[in-house]
């Protein structure tokens, strides 16, 4: 998770094969910010947009194409999203994290730690 100018703020770690709405799961509560920028594959009604909802915060989301029922959002505060894609692309430029190289988890995480650190730094 990064906050409005590409810093990151938060991390979850999960499996390589876990979809991303696990990570989700785990960061939705640490969320403090009245808006909500995502890409499609987090527009899942019960377990992001209705969490949102409630919390009263804004989700910028766009609907996956399948949706019976498609719900507007903000196209030109949607593309402010670069900045999130901006941050892997830091993060994945330092070999251990894109390869990822460690064999444990904690190690691993410790890594991201680390190289997010340098992120913010620079």
């Amino acid at each position: 998770m990064v906050d409005a100018l590409g810093n990151p703020v938060a991390f979850h770690l999960t499996g390589g094969h876990a979809h991303d709405l696990a990570g989700a799961d785990a960061l939705l509560a640490h969320i403090a910010a009245p808006t909500v920028i995502a890409d499609r594959g987090y527009d899942a009604e019960a377990r992001v947009l209705a969490p949102l909802r409630e919390a009263g915060k804004t989700a910028v989301i766009p609907p996956k194409r399948n949706r019976k029922a498609p719900r507007d959002y903000d196209r030109d505060l949607y593309a402010a999203r670069h900045l999130i894609e901006n941050f892997f692309c830091k993060l994945k430029q330092f070999r251990g994290i894109a390869t990822r190289y460690d064999k444990t988890r904690c190690s691993f995480l410790a890594g991201v730690y680390l190289a997010a650190s340098a992120i913010l730094l620079n």
